[in-house]
């Protein structure tokens, strides 16, 4: 008896889930803009800069570029953000964005995020959700920084293994 409830359950959502209209497209723009996601996108892009310094920072560690590197460094991070922000520029990211929230949001669900992000709280969350994820940014990047000697260790583990398995 249990097994047929389970099996009903399964069923309903389902049939639920599969009934759900998809969001339109016009919905989701509206979201976008309600969320000012455009505005999110190119503040990101502003941050690339500093995540790059970041990132190079981590990578160099204790050591420090002579002249000729550190012209290097410059250079390629240049070209890096160019390419970086040519491929993150909104006009391509937009369509991603319809996409996805196409797969995977239905109209309700879309119309009960607008109520919500149209009121002062969500307002709000959308004001202070760049400044919330700058902070946690280097708090992850720290975290990870810890994670690089144990990663290196798993990568010098596997060299052997592999060499010990051509053997």
């Amino acid at each position: 008896m249990t097994r047929f409830r389970l099996l009903f359950a399964a069923l309903s959502f389902i049939a639920t889930t599969a009934a759900a209209e998809p969001a339109s497209e016009a919905s989701i723009r509206e979201l976008l803009s309600v969320t000012h996601a455009r505005e999110l996108v190119d503040s990101t892009n502003a941050q690339l800069d500093k995540q790059m310094n970041v990132g190079i920072r981590i990578a160099l560690g204790e050591r420090k570029p002579t002249g000729k590197q550190q012209q290097a460094i410059d250079n390629m991070k240049s070209k890096m953000l160019v390419v970086m922000r040519d491929e993150l520029a909104w006009e391509r990211m937009e369509p991603l964005y319809i996409r996805i929230y196409r797969e995977s949001l239905s109209e309700d669900e879309v119309a009960g995020m607008l109520n919500f992000y149209r009121t002062p709280a969500g307002q709000a969350l959308i004001r202070k959700m760049p400044l919330m994820m700058q902070k946690i940014m280097p708090e992850i990047q720290g975290m990870m920084g810890s994670a690089t000697p144990k990663l290196r260790q798993v990568q010098r583990e596997f060299m052997t293994e592999m060499k010990a398995a051509s053997e």
